[in-house]
């Protein structure tokens, strides 16, 4: 889902799905993006938090530019880190190729940091948690691009569109395989601790499910 109207997205966004259920939301963002603090990429699941008042607004938008709100996404993506741990700390710009799309930039790009974490092998194929220190547009998916490991699905930046096992079987991907799976911060009003976590979306069990049964190195 788009997260707020623009061009060739006059419906069905999240902005249109958020003001049928609650008519009050900060206007601070103006009136094509009411309540909107940060964003997801269209085809990335997972967690978003939007501002009902504009003091919430406010609030929110100086944690992020703080990076003191934790965000942290799962994602399965093409071959495999040596490492357990490994801290990608290379800048993010607009590609002049290609308008829509982001890239590393070392002379023009603005810094960008994200850390990343083996959760599990996949035969040749690794499942990722990655922790956001920057918020730069497609940033996880251009420094996985960037290293050479594409996530599955992602046709914007490499990643492969369709999966076949070594027993011959194959399965189609039909987005990103990237889950904004965790968001921790404090109330902008009453300062207690919110944790949040959302579930893995049933596409991405599947892909899962799917490298599990034709892989063993799990």
């Amino acid at each position: 889902m788009v997260v707020h109207p623009g061009a060739g997205n006059d419906t069905g966004t999240l902005v249109h799905a958020l003001l049928a259920s609650c008519k009050d939301l900060s206007g601070i963002a103006g009136k094509l993006r009411p309540g909107i603090v940060h964003r997801l990429d269209k085809d990335t699941s997972g967690l978003m938090v939007v501002a009902k008042t504009d003091m919430a607004h406010h609030c929110l938008v100086d944690m992020f530019k703080k990076r003191i709100i934790e965000k942290r996404y799962l994602a399965v993506v093409q071959g495999r880190f040596q490492d357990s741990l490994t801290i990608i700390d290379l800048p993010i710009g607009r590609d002049p190729r290609k308008r829509t799309n982001m890239h590393v930039d070392h002379r023009r790009g603005r810094p960008a940091v994200t850390s990343f974490r083996v959760v599990e092998h996949l035969g040749p194929y690794q499942l990722l948690e990655a922790l956001l220190h920057t918020g730069r547009t497609h940033q996880i998916r251009v420094h996985l691009s960037h290293m050479g490991h594409p996530i599955l699905g992602d046709k914007k930046y490499g990643g492969p569109t369709h999966l076949r096992a070594p027993s011959g079987r194959e399965i189609a991907i039909k987005r990103q395989m990237l889950h904004s799976y965790l968001l921790q911060f404090h109330h902008p009003v009453t300062g207690e601790r919110i944790y949040l976590e959302a579930p893995l979306p049933e596409d991405m069990e599947d892909i899962l499910r799917f490298l599990r049964c034709h892989y063993d190195d799990q």
